[in-house]
């Protein structure tokens, strides 16, 4: 969890952005209440039961997690200077995570939504597209198949050109 240093919490970061486990999300969302927050928003990545026209059985995700969560902290940080934010939290699951889990949060708490939205997409964004994090799709057909949180390439032809946009 990253807070803001004007917040009554001092900065924190003991709540570790990779993890095995399941994601708390209504947890983490408690956490998110702030004096200061007129906004809150939550993002959570579902599983869902489809993929490539087949059906998923689960996905399961990989990390270089320290990497990773230094990544993600940098992420935040940034969101939380350039939108002035009350509160951010991110976490990604690694692991084995079945259908109606979720994957990613993102919560984001700042005075105004406009912030609070922009700074979550942000954050998704850069989350999905830059930290090393892999997923293998697992189909109940019996077969697999890997690739990165990023899709990009797909459209673009090339692993280092995204899609996106950060707009303020």
């Amino acid at each position: 969890m990253t807070l803001l240093a004007s917040s009554p919490q001092a900065v924190e970061d003991k709540l570790p952005h990779i993890s095995a486990n399941t994601l708390n999300v209504p947890e983490l969302l408690g956490q998110a209440h702030h004096p200061q927050a007129g906004a809150i928003v939550l993002f959570s990545g579902e599983v869902r039961d489809s993929s490539h026209q087949k059906q998923v059985a689960y996905l399961e995700y990989e990390a270089q997690a320290s990497m990773a969560n230094k990544m993600i902290a940098q992420i935040l940080d940034e969101a939380i200077t350039k939108w002035s934010l009350s509160f951010a939290v991110a976490q990604h699951r690694i692991g084995k995570v079945a259908v109606c889990e979720s994957a990613v949060v993102v919560i984001t708490a700042s005075p105004h939504r406009k912030e609070a939205y922009a700074a979550n997409r942000f954050i998704i964004d850069k989350i999905k597209h830059e930290v090393p994090i892999w997923k293998c799709e697992y189909f109940t057909d019996g077969t697999k198949e890997w690739g990165g949180n990023c899709n990009c390439h797909t459209i673009t032809g090339n692993n280092r050109e995204h899609v996106y946009e950060f707009n303020d």
